[in-house]
């Protein structure tokens, strides 16, 4: 009875049927990229790293997809640093704190947009801007 609901197609769970399968998540040089600015807001050093990266990778990119996502990552982190160092200087006249956040938001924001489009291979829509 229990071959009647069991699909030809579809590998029964903890079957080796489909043991080729990747998991669907690639580490990808923009996708590492992007793991390194979110670690930054637990480690605090690591969007360093994810920069120096981009600048190295952006050198050895052989597709355009590539190229879009180290330009955005790049601007992604001069937004983040520019920002922080303005929102600090503003918490004097307590709005810093808003410039902070928003500042961070916007990071998160484009970082997880440059991991998502790295994982379907697709270029960034828009490289060059400031905005999300």
């Amino acid at each position: 009875m229990d071959d009647l609901n069991r699909s030809p197609n579809r590998p029964e769970h903890g079957s080796n049927a489909g043991s080729g399968a990747t998991s669907g998540f690639e580490f990808n040089h923009p996708t590492i990229i992007s793991l390194l600015y979110l670690a930054s807001y637990f480690t605090g050093i690591t969007a360093i790293v994810g920069v120096v990266l981009a600048f190295v990778w952006r050198g050895e990119a052989t597709e355009d997809w590539e190229r879009s996502h180290y330009q955005y990552l790049i601007n992604t982190f001069w937004i983040g640093l520019v920002g922080t160092v303005v929102g600090a200087l503003l918490i004097i006249v307590a709005i810093g704190f808003l410039v902070l956040a928003a500042v961070a938001v916007l990071v998160i924001v484009r970082s997880v947009m440059s991991l998502l489009n790295a994982q379907k291979h697709a270029p960034m829509p828009n490289p060059g801007t400031l905005i999300a």
